[in-house]
């Protein structure tokens, strides 16, 4: 039976060693830490540099991230390129190595129009049983995809099959907007870091997929806000939240720097 994507899946970050190849052990060190503190999962992102190693690279990193997890949770690939070709490489890989979904990005190097972006998400649903998680990164890499694409995919796949990471801004009332035009199907996680979290909850998400280095604040966090314990997810809110807004100022390439160096600490 399907893993149930859900909850709190961080995205992992990719550890290099001194001359730049991919420190597996690292690796495997943050990945028993985060299912460690509770995590449901793991995922990758962009903020695992995946646009940054070779081709290689990255199908030998969905092999060793499902190998790593080793069924103790769940495991989100993400397979977005800059051709459909490219993706459906990535996806199929991420499927033989046993990943329970997908999430992808549109190609970020030229605005897709929307029927285009229709036929790259349907080939990627296609391509293999994974589900497909639709990640609109627009927020700070590449074009928004628009509301009437994502309900689209969603009409013709099914919720089960396509799901959604909105994060272009504004994100709160986009995710609300994706959620009334899909009359509450669209299964929806959000990636803000922590900082919109509780708001996005009280939206409807499905789950959260933050960056590694809060996760233990994180982790107790999603679990306040399931059990309607406000005074707690508050408490441990606005610390979060306090650090992610200085974070946030450093753009993503020092986002990711800070997370890093936090995480390592």
């Amino acid at each position: 039976m399907p893993r149930p994507i859900q909850g709190v899946l961080p995205i992992a970050h990719t550890p290099f060693t001194a001359d730049d190849q991919i420190d597996y052990a690292s690796l495997r060190k943050q990945i028993d830490w985060a299912l460690k503190v509770g995590a449901d999962g793991v995922c990758t992102g962009m903020v695992s540099e995946l646009l940054r190693l070779t081709h290689d690279e990255r199908l030998e990193l969905t092999d060793r991230l499902s190998e790593i997890t080793a069924g103790r949770g769940v495991v989100v690939m993400s397979v977005g390129a800059e051709s459909v070709k490219q993706a459906v490489i990535f996806t199929k890989r991420a499927s033989a190595a046993g990943c329970d979904a997908v999430m992808a990005v549109p190609p970020i190097s030229c605005g897709v129009p929307d029927l285009e972006l229709i036929h790259y998400y349907s080939v990627l649903a296609d391509a293999s049983p994974l589900p497909v998680i639709v990640q609109d990164a627009s927020g700070y890499v590449g074009k928004a995809i628009s509301i009437d694409v994502q309900v689209e995919l969603l009409r013709r796949f099914g919720n089960e099959k396509i799901l959604f990471k909105p994060e272009a801004a504004p994100i709160g009332p986009l995710l609300s907007q994706l959620r009334d035009r899909t009359h509450r199907l669209a299964r929806v996680y959000e990636g803000s870091g922590g900082i919109l979290l509780i708001d996005s909850f009280r939206r409807g998400i499905a789950g959260t997929m933050p960056g590694m280095e809060f996760l233990d604040a994180i982790v107790p966090l999603w679990q306040a806000l399931q059990r309607g314990d406000d005074a707690t997810a508050y408490r441990l809110y606005f610390p979060v939240c306090a650090l992610v807004a200085l974070q946030l100022q450093a753009g993503l390439d020092g986002f990711l720097a800070i997370e890093k160096y936090i995480l390592h600490r």
